[in-house]
């Protein structure tokens, strides 16, 4: 496993016309690799996601099977004099071999919270539709259902009060779930794009030609390692839907 970092140069249009493009973006990881990523969930897949950072920096991570070549995109979208030298590529699978039980970690995930609802007025066995977590308190909710299957739990906070709580909650008395942990939702966007058949960096995409619609949420928070090999699992092969679009990646980080 590999995990890089690359920088992408926001003074570049091309690169200015990715970052508004999930669906370019997704066909530029892609040509990284000789081979085609395999997506058929029987091992770790290619991940990725977007990081801002300060002085308007934007940063591509990448997880990965295989070593990437980020060549086309250093000249596309990077700084080509620099050569191999525009991106970092750690190896992945030795910080995995080093995770134990208990251990504390930071970490951010990217994802597409969502939950499957059935309407009043649908037909009777109908089958259930996708919708977006749309409030932070639902979106919290979302990862906690999942932090135990996915290896880990989330820290509480130490204390919590009903001050702490939004407005929305003013008068229940209760704090709200997203006051109870060390955890932070932001970058809450909306994402809507035309998947439509198209060459993308030299390889076909065969799409349905109909909009792709998600709720994108970044989660920075602390966490405790609860099975290994179920955590493994979630760094490698992601965690939610849309992961070919840069949701679903966790990296972890030092507790500071």
């Amino acid at each position: 496993m590999y995990l890089t970092r690359f920088r992408i140069n926001t003074g570049r249009s091309a690169a200015r016309a990715l970052l508004a493009s999930p669906q370019r973006l997704h066909g530029a990881v892609d040509m990284a690799f000789p081979e085609p990523p395999s997506r058929d969930g029987g091992g770790p897949r290619v991940l990725w996601r977007l990081d801002q950072a300060p002085a308007n920096r934007v940063d591509l991570l990448i997880s990965s099977p295989a070593r990437p070549d980020l060549t086309h995109l250093a000249e596309q979208a990077g700084w080509p004099s620099l050569g191999t030298q525009g991106w970092t590529t750690f190896a992945y699978g030795d910080f995995l071999d080093g995770l134990v039980v208990g251990g504390e970690w930071a970490f951010r995930l990217t994802a597409n919270p969502l939950h499957h609802i059935r309407r009043a007025d649908d037909p009777v066995g109908a089958r259930t539709k996708r919708a977006a977590h749309v409030t932070v308190g639902h979106q919290v909710t979302w990862l906690l259902d999942r932090q135990e299957q996915a290896g880990f739990e989330v820290l509480p906070r130490e204390r919590a009060t009903a001050e702490d709580g939004l407005a929305e909650d003013a008068g229940s008395g209760e704090v709200p779930v997203q006051w109870r942990y060390q955890l932070v939702v932001h970058d809450r966007t909306p994402v809507r794009f035309s998947r439509s058949t198209e060459r993308s960096q030299g390889r076909h995409n065969t799409g349905s030609g109909t909009d792709v619609r998600f709720t994108r949420a970044t989660f920075d928070g602390r966490l405790r390692i609860t099975d290994l090999a179920a955590l493994r699992r979630t760094l490698t092969h992601g965690m939610g839907k849309s992961k070919a679009y840069g949701c679903g990646l966790m990296t972890l980080a030092p507790v500071r």
